[in-house]
C-alpha cells in the first residue's frame, strides 16, 4: 500500500515539473511555475523520507543529517537568490548547475561502494549507469566552475598547446577505461581514476570557449546536469527524479541547438571553434569611414520624441547599469508621445539563455513589446531610431560583411537597416567577444557615450520637456 501511495506522490511530483517547466516560458507565469515545480519537488523528498525509507530508530543520525541538510541548503539558497543581482545571475546560474552535477557524480561514488562485479558475469547495467553518472555529472561540476569563474571576472580565457587533441585524447581514455571497467577488470582505483580524469576533461573542455559562446556552453552544461540527474533517479528507481532529469537533460539540448541555429553554428564549431577566443581585425565603418560621431541628451530626446517607430535594443552593459526600470519609464513617456515601441531580443543577447528576456521582465516590460530576431529585422527598415543598450556583437554588420570575422555568418540584429541609430555606450571598447562593432563608424550612427542608467535618466527628463 505504501508503494503505490509512493508513485501516485512521484506521479503528482512529475506532473508539477511538467506544468512548472510550461509556464516557464512567459513572463507572467514564470514565477508560479516555478513555485509550483519547487512544491512538487519538496513533496518528492518528503515521500522518499517517510515513505519510500519509513523511520527507524537506529538510523535516527541518518534522518538528522538529511533534515540538518535540507535546512542549511535552504537557508543559503534562498540568500543568495535573495541577494543575487541580475549581472550575477549567469554566474549563478552555472553555480548551481555545478552543484547539481557534483551531487549527480557523488550519488554514484556512494552507489559504487556497496556494488560488486566479476570478470565474465554478464553485461551489468547498473554499472554502467554508475560510470555514465559519474562521468556525466563530473564533467558538468568542474565545467560549470571553470563558467562561473569566467562569468565573474576570475578566470581567463586560456586555449593550451595543442587543446583540442587533449581533449579528444581524454575522451578516448574515459571511453577505454569505462569498456574496460564494464568488462569486470580493473578495481576500485579504476572508478575513481575516471572521475578525476571526468573533473579534469571538464575544466580543459570549458576553459578556451568564450565571448558570445557563453550562454550556449551554460545551456549544455545545464543539459548535462539532468541527464546526470536522471541516472541517479535510475539508480534508485525514483520516477521523479528520473522525469526531472529528463526534462532538464532535454530542455537543455532543445534549447542549446536553437542557439546555435540562432548564430548559424553547429554545436562542434561552437565547442572547438573558441568562437571568444578570437580577435578580429579593425573594424571600418562605410567606405572604410573612421570616424565617429557623438550626439547630445537634447538631439537625442528630440530625435526619438519626433519618431514614429523606435526600437530599443538591450544588450549586456543595460544589465550592468541596471538601467532596465528606467529604460521603461522611458518607453512608456515616448508611447504617450505617439511613439511605437519595441524590443529586439537576439537568442544570445546577454550571458545565459533568456538572459534579456528576464532583466525586462523584472522591470515589466509588456511581454508582447519584445519581439524575436526573425519578427523584428524585417520591421528595421521603417524604423526611424534604434537605441543599442550595451548591445555588442549582436548588432555588429561585421557577421554579414566581413568574411575574415569570427563571428561572419552569424544571423544579427540587422538594426543598420534602420534610419538611425543611437549606441548607449561607456566607451569604444569592443564587445564580450572581442570584436570591434564597425556599426560605430556608419554615418547613420551617433554614440552617446557615459553610464547607460544616467544617460537613460537624462534622456527620460529631456523627453518629458520636449
Amino acid at each position: 500500500m505504501s508503494l503505490n501511495i509512493l508513485e501516485i506522490t512521484y506521479l503528482i511530483a512529475s506532473l508539477t515539473f511538467v506544468i512548472g517547466l510550461k509556464m516557464l516560458s512567459h513572463p507572467e507565469s514564470a514565477r508560479k511555475g516555478n513555485l509550483i515545480a519547487a512544491v512538487g519537488m519538496l513533496i518528492a523528498v518528503i515521500a522518499t523520507i517517510t515513505i519510500y525509507q519509513p523511520f527507524d530508530s537506529s538510523k535516527a543520525i541518518n534522518y538528522g543529517l538529511i533534515a540538518l541538510g535540507l535546512v542549511v541548503g535552504t537557508v543559503i539558497g534562498t540568500m543568495m537568490a535573495k541577494k543575487v543581482k541580475m549581472t550575477a545571475m549567469p554566474q549563478m546560474v552555472s553555480f548551481f548547475n555545478g552543484m547539481g552535477g557534483a551531487c549527480a557524480a557523488l550519488i554514484a561514488v556512494i552507489e559504487y561502494q556497496n556494488h560488486t562485479i566479476g570478470v565474465g558475469s554478464g553485461f551489468d547495467g547498473e554499472l554502467l549507469v554508475m560510470l555514465l553518472g559519474l562521468i556525466i555529472g563530473s564533467v558538468s561540476f568542474s565545467g560549470s566552475m571553470i563558467a562561473y569563474g569566467k562569468l565573474e571576472g576570475k578566470i581567463k580565457d586560456r586555449v593550451l598547446p595543442m587543446n583540442q587533441l587533449i581533449n579528444m585524447l581524454m575522451l578516448a581514455i574515459i571511453l577505454g577505461l569505462t569498456v574496460y571497467k564494464m568488462l569486470g577488470y580493473g578495481d576500485s582505483m579504476v572508478f575513481y581514476g575516471l572521475l578525476v580524469i571526468a573533473l579534469i576533461y571538464g575544466i580543459l573542455f570549458v576553459m578556451p570557449i568564450g565571448g558570445a559562446d557563453m550562454p550556449v556552453v551554460i545551456s549544455l552544461l545545464n543539459s548535462f546536469t539532468g541527464v546526470a540527474a536522471a541516472f541517479g533517479g535510475f539508480l534508485y528507481g525514483n520516477k521523479a527524479m528520473l522525469t526531472g532529469g529528463i526534462l532538464v537533460g532535454s530542455a537543455g539540448t532543445i534549447l542549446t541547438i536553437l542557439m546555435c541555429n540562432a548564430m548559424n553554428r553547429s554545436l562542434t564549431n561552437v565547442l572547438l571553434g573558441a568562437f571568444g577566443g578570437n580577435k578580429a581585425g579593425g573594424a571600418k565603418g562605410e567606405a572604410g569611414d573612421q570616424t565617429v560621431r557623438e550626439i547630445s541628451i537634447s538631439d537625442t530626446a528630440v530625435l526619438l520624441s519626433y519618431s514614429q517607430n523606435v526600437v530599443i535594443v538591450p544588450g549586456y552593459g543595460l544589465a550592468v547599469a541596471q538601467a532596465q526600470h528606467i529604460c521603461h519609464e522611458l518607453e512608456k513617456l515616448l508611447e504617450e508621445k505617439g511613439v511605437n515601441v519595441n524590443y529586439a531580443i537576439h537568442p544570445v543577447a546577454g550571458r545565459m539563455p533568456g538572459h534579456m528576456n528576464v532583466l525586462l521582465a523584472e522591470a515589466d516590460v509588456p511581454y508582447e513589446r519584445l519581439q524575436e530576431m526573425e519578427e523584428i529585422n524585417p520591421k528595421m527598415g521603417n524604423t526611424d531610431v534604434v537605441v543599442v543598450i550595451g548591445a555588442n556583437d549582436v548588432v555588429n554588420p561585421a557577421a554579414k560583411n566581413d568574411p575574415t570575422s569570427p563571428i561572419h555568418g552569424m544571423p544579427i540584429l540587422e538594426v543598420d537597416q534602420a534610419k538611425n541609430v543611437i549606441i548607449l555606450k561607456r566607451g569604444m571598447s569592443a564587445g564580450y567577444a572581442g570584436i570591434e562593432n564597425e556599426l560605430f563608424f556608419y554615418p547613420k550612427t551617433r554614440m552617446l557615450f557615459g553610464d547607460a542608467k544616467d544617460s537613460l535618466q537624462k534622456l527620460t527628463s529631456e523627453v518629458k520637456e520636449v
